[in-house]
């Protein structure tokens, strides 16, 4: 009698088990995955720039049909020097468990004056740094009431983990407001998956030593001639570029976390962070995910 009642106990215990793993296994249990979100930006290459700071108060998410969600574990307040986040180096915002599924929108709120009469224009949350030491406001209209969004396409899988850069692209969002000469910042941001991204790397040579060269990478046959004209106010040169980077002292350039697909790169010249012209283009560029794809460029050749 006790064999038969510990046999009815073990198969009683088992038959509980293996419900619990189906139902596990059929979304009735965990539904959660990690989302870790980076910030990082395409460099700046006008106004004799060294520092883009700006403060995140709060991040927010949005997914589907759902409410703006704040990202409890951003600890915020917290200043970035964004220009210190180029050439593929990115930070840690937040590791974040949430809701697994498919997300297409984050929202960043910033501490920043919105006009001219609000902030401390002496040291406010958002702000430019020049290479002679000064600093201005940079302000950001409605940054501190609605924030700004950044999109993309990415899923966070269920019991899984997925990597997400934000890339603020500096040399689109900050321009200079028509007769104020105010910094405004217009953030264009982009949501990237860090492991379905690839690189663009290179060396362009015989530049002239007076000027520094700029690669912007469009995607392929999308670049306008008429992108290079002198812009509107509050707009940028070559505002259709996925990214940009300025070559080093040495030639170098590296336009990091660009999606798979074809691009065409724009060289360009400048003379003391002023545009000087288009030298030519480089067609039809493949980028594969998590690969450095290596392209030379020889300014005479242009």
């Amino acid at each position: 009698m006790k064999r038969i009642l510990f046999s009815l106990l073990m198969i009683t215990g088992l038959s509980i088990a293996l419900m619990t793993a189906c139902e596990d296994n059929s979304g009735t249990g965990s539904n959660t995955g990690v989302m870790h979100l980076s910030i990082t930006d395409a460099p700046i290459d006008q106004f004799d720039i060294t520092g883009v700071f700006i403060t995140v108060t709060e991040v927010q998410i949005h997914m589907g049909e759902e409410n703006w969600m704040v990202i409890e574990d951003f600890d915020g307040p917290v200043t970035y020097n964004l220009l210190e986040l180029s050439h593929g180096i990115s930070e840690l915002m937040a590791s974040a468990e949430l809701t697994a599924g498919n997300y297409t929108q984050i929202r960043f709120l910033l501490d920043a004056p919105v006009n001219s009469e609000q902030g401390n224009h002496s040291n406010p949350g958002c702000y430019l740094e020049f290479a002679d030491g000064t600093t201005v406001p940079l302000f950001v209209p409605s940054g501190a009431q609605t924030g700004y969004k950044a999109t993309g396409d990415f899923t966070i899988p269920v019991n899984g983990e997925v990597h997400v850069t934000a890339d603020f692209d500096v040399r689109k969002s900050v321009v200079v407001a028509g007769q104020s000469g105010l910094f405004i910042l217009k953030p264009t941001i982009r949501l990237v998956v860090d492991d379905q991204a690839g690189n663009i790397s290179g060396t362009i040579i015989n530049l002239e030593e007076e000027y520094d060269a700029v690669i912007y990478a469009y995607e392929a046959g999308t670049y306008q001639e008429s992108e290079a004209a002198d812009p509107l106010p509050d707009t940028p040169r070559f505002p259709n570029a996925i990214s940009s980077d300025m070559a080093d002292e040495e030639g170098h350039f590296m336009i990091p976390f660009l999606a798979p697909g074809t691009y065409d790169l724009v060289v360009t010249t400048s003379l003391d962070g002023l545009f000087t012209g288009v030298l030519g283009m480089v067609m039809d560029v493949t980028v594969v995910s998590q690969q450095n794809t290596s392209v030379d460029i020889d300014a005479e050749e242009l």
